[in-house]
């Protein structure tokens, strides 16, 4: 399982452009569509703790579906897959880049890549939104409104947002156990 989950995120690290959010995607259709591995709610479940734990989303992700996968071993296979691949192009990159940074075609490369990087990074979110309900979105566009306008720390609203996942289970809890 080792070298099938290093595999499977190897390709998603090696054909993702634009950062994290741009992975989402790729990992789903690879776990949920192609292979199978895991049921789209627990994967959305799995994505929620990667967004509310600290660090890049998509490593994040790589370690939560990599441990639900296959523990440990799961998570450094996941985790090295997504690395490992961006490591190695950048490092070329960087060997390769200070010769030709100034060439008008190579700045014209990257400013065509801009639009294309912002659709990667918007698909994902409509994607996702589609299996979360009015309810959740409306919740989900309340609390950025509140950080975002209003200035409220994200931080506050990831504590508010555990507090009340704690609060509504131990309600749900009460409610089916009829105390």
């Amino acid at each position: 399982m080792f070298f099938v989950l290093l595999l499977s995120f190897s390709k998603i690290g090696v054909f993702t452009f634009g950062g994290g959010y741009a992975m989402i995607p790729l990992i789903e259709r690879e776990l949920i569509d192609r292979r199978h591995w895991i049921e789209k709610e627990r994967f959305l479940e799995l994505l929620t703790l990667a967004q509310s734990a600290p660090g890049p989303i998509a490593l994040n992700t790589a370690v939560f579906v990599g441990y639900h996968m296959d523990r440990y071993k799961g998570a450094v296979a996941a985790v090295l897959g997504v690395i490992l691949p961006s490591f190695v192009i950048l490092l070329l990159i960087a060997i390769f880049f200070t010769g030709i940074k100034d060439n008008p075609v190579v700045e014209a490369v990257f400013k065509g890549m801009r639009p294309a990087v912002v659709s990667l990074i918007a698909a994902p979110v409509f994607h996702l939104a589609h299996g979360m309900g009015m309810y959740r979105i409306g919740l989900a566009v309340l609390v950025a409104a509140a950080v975002w306008r209003l200035g409220v720390s994200p931080i506050v609203m990831i504590i508010l947002g555990a507090l009340g996942g704690i609060a509504w289970t131990i309600y749900k809890s009460h409610k089916t156990s009829g105390k």
